[in-house]
């Protein structure tokens, strides 16, 4: 004999469980780093600021020197940069005689080599 079916069970189709996800922690911490990268940012954009332009202007124009007045090559200018310049990049274009000191995304100066006047820093915009 076949075993008996409840009425309901016939008419009621059978449920799945949901399966619940596990909160994404990395998710929050992540939010969390960017807000305070954020504030940190906004905190100290203007120190920061000041900071890398002077860091880019001292480099731009003691490379240029280096490079265009002593006759070394770029690489090797970078061993005259002070204590923690470490952020400072350079670039140089030799058709216009000239060295670019850079600090990614926040700070660019520009030094010229000038016959009689050696190496001169670009002009400041407001």
């Amino acid at each position: 004999m076949p075993p008996s079916k409840s009425p309901q069970s016939a008419k009621t189709p059978a449920r799945k469980h949901a399966t619940r996800q596990p909160a994404r922690k990395g998710g929050r911490a992540a939010l969390l780093i960017a807000a305070v990268v954020a504030v940190v940012l906004a905190w100290g954009w203007t120190p920061l600021t000041a900071q890398a332009e002077a860091g880019t202007a001292y480099g731009a124009r003691v490379a240029c020197s280096c490079r265009y007045v002593g006759g070394r090559e770029l690489g090797d200018c970078e061993k005259d940069f002070l204590d923690g310049m470490g952020m400072v990049s350079l670039s140089e274009d030799d058709v216009d005689r000239s060295v670019t000191a850079s600090v990614p995304l926040i700070a660019s100066t520009t030094a010229t080599y000038r016959e009689g006047w050696g190496c001169v820093l670009e002009a400041y915009e407001d």
